[in-house]
Parts: C-alpha cells; sequence; structure tokens
C-alpha cells in the first residue's frame, strides 16, 4: 500500500462499544431521511395538480438530498462498523464530488425557487407564459450541468496531484483537505476551488437575496391579503436557504480558517450539519408549510392504512 494511495479518515477513531449505538442512530436516521424525501417525491409525481413549477423544484430539492445523503451515510454507517477507516483515493475523490456537487445543486435549486416566487408575485398574470414546462426543464438541466461540471473540473485537478499524506481530519472526504496533502504545487487547484465556491455558492446566494428583497419590497406595496398569501409561500424556502446557508457558511470557515483550533465533536457537528440537517428539514418544513402537499399526504397515509386494516380484519 502506497502512501497516499488510501486515506485515513481520523475524526471518529477509537469509539469503542459506543459505535455501535452511533451506527443504530445513525441508521435509523438516514431511513428517515430516504423515507421523507421519497414521499414529497411520491406524492408530486403521481398528482398532476401538483405539476407545477413551484412543486417539481420541491421534488428536485429533494432528489438531491437522496442524492447527496448517498454519497455521505453508506460510507459512515460502514465505517462505524470497523475500528480503521480507510478509503482509496478514487473512491475518496468520488465521494467529495457527489458531496460538492450535492451542495452546489442545492443553491442552485433555491435559486431557482426564489426566481420562480420573483415572476409569480411581480407577475402574476404572465407567470404561466413565462414559466413554461420547456423553459422550466432548461432551468433545471443547466442548474444541475453547471455545478456537475465545476465540480467534476475540480476532482480531476486534485486527482493529478501527488499526495504525500494520508490522514483526514474528517469523517468524509474532503476535497481541500486532499489538496493540502499534497506534496507538489496546488496552487492552480486552489484559485479554481475559489472560483469554484464564489460561482456556486457567492453568486446564487446573493442572486436569492436580492430576488426575496424585491419581494418583500412588492409585498410592502401590496394588499394585506396578497402579503399574507406572498410571505406564506415564501417563507418556507427562506428557512430552508437560511438554515443552508449557515451550515454552508460553517463548514467553509471551519475547512479554510481553523484547521484543527476547534474541539474534535465541534468539529464534527460543524462539518456534518449541511449534509445531515437540510435533507431531514427540508421534506418536513414542505410537508407543514404546504396545504396541497400536506393533504395529498394524509390522503394517502390514510388510504393506505383504511386499506391495510380493512384487508386484517
Amino acid at each position: 500500500m502506497e502512501n497516499g494511495t488510501y486515506f485515513y479518515l481520523m475524526l471518529f477513531e477509537n469509539l469503542g462499544c459506543v459505535k455501535y449505538a452511533f451506527f443504530t442512530l445513525g441508521f435509523i436516521f438516514y431511513c428517515a431521511v430516504i423515507c421523507f424525501n421519497i414521499l414529497i417525491i411520491l406524492v408530486i409525481i403521481l398528482d398532476k395538480k401538483l405539476h407545477k413549477p413551484m412543486y417539481i423544484l420541491m421534488s428536485c430539492l429533494s432528489i438531491n438530498s437522496v442524492y447527496g445523503t448517498a454519497g455521505f451515510f453508506p460510507r459512515l454507517l460502514t465505517d462505524l462498523l470497523y475500528d480503521t477507516h480507510i478509503i482509496s483515493l478514487e473512491a475518496c475523490l468520488i465521494q467529495s464530488f457527489v458531496i460538492y456537487s450535492y451542495a452546489a445543486f442545492e443553491f442552485t435549486i433555491l435559486m431557482l425557487m426564489a426566481f420562480d416566487r420573483f415572476v409569480a408575485i411581480s407577475k402574476p398574470l404572465h407567470y404561466n407564459n413565462i414559466i413554461t414546462k420547456r423553459f422550466l426543464t432548461f432551468l433545471i438541466v443547466i442548474a444541475w450541468l453547471y455545478p456537475t461540471t465545476l465540480v467534476g473540473i475540480s476532482a480531476l485537478l486534485t486527482a493529478r496531484l501527488t499526495i504525500c499524506g494520508n490522514k483526514l481530519l474528517k469523517v468524509y472526504c474532503h476535497n481541500y483537505e486532499i489538496v493540502k496533502l499534497s506534496c507538489v504545487n496546488n496552487t492552480i487547484n486552489n484559485i479554481y476551488g475559489l472560483i469554484v465556491t464564489i460561482t456556486t455558492i457567492f453568486i446564487p446566494l446573493s442572486f436569492i437575496l436580492y430576488t426575496y428583497v424585491r419581494i418583500i419590497i412588492i409585498c410592502q406595496r401590496s394588499t394585506r391579503e396578497f402579503r399574507s398569501k406572498a410571505y406564506k409561500t415564501c417563507i418556507p424556502h427562506m428557512v430552508i436557504l437560511l438554515n443552508f446557508s449557515v451550515a454552508i457558511f460553517c463548514e467553509l470557515t471551519l475547512t479554510r480558517f481553523m484547521n484543527g483550533e476547534l474541539p474534535i465533536a465541534l468539529s464534527l457537528v460543524i462539518s456534518l450539519e449541511f449534509i445531515v440537517i437540510p435533507p431531514f428539514v427540508n421534506p418536513i418544513v414542505y410537508g407543514l408549510n404546504f396545504p396541497d402537499i400536506r393533504k395529498k399526504i394524509m390522503h394517502r397515509f390514510l388510504k393506505k392504512s383504511l386499506g391495510f386494516i380493512s384487508e386484517m380484519f
């Protein structure tokens, strides 16, 4: 085994028997995340009345949550069953790509959601002519291809480096942590990483904030009834945006500036928040705050439950 070919994930070693408790909690949590998001996806797909831009984008967010957690939880749960957490360079780069592209896609979808709400509120009479199915499909494809391409190039740039170390102070593979282990000039990686961060996080976030400021201004000039309806559809998006933005900001700060200065437990919580909390919170926020989705979930759940009870008796 050549040094640098494999990495050791060092952040949760020597857990002892408590690792089985963590495994059980992690497995239950992962199952809940998958079930909640699959439920949102199925309800929106199966009900034609929900085939509207706002709900389609919600389903994209849930699909992204399933995608992102699939790149993290199976590996984490496997590692919890072993004392040594070893991962190959190739597998590490793939996991890093999945987690990074998940984070970038989350922002682009939230940006499309903000744009959709802005058009619906600022131009309600022309909304259906502007946000057509063809235009929405085009936006979703671009929102997926754009971050995927940028993150993919970043992974390729990292793959060309000569790696001299093999210890990562993470529970998952982090591209920047891999770059820091290289023993050759990595200036290109650092510059490109900064470009990716700006174009996939800060530019979409700036657009989202600008859009919601415009929405607030429009609502303040409108009737109370219109304002109430607009806020009711925008607040869930803003809650999700705030939650994810804070999590990403904490992760970037921890990786770039802290360098192991924080306690391990706190570092662990901060580094996992963006990949763990949003996929769990998002479907709950949508399920509770959007009556159309809530009613469809309850209807289908009750229908299945009554059918199951009738078959038993």
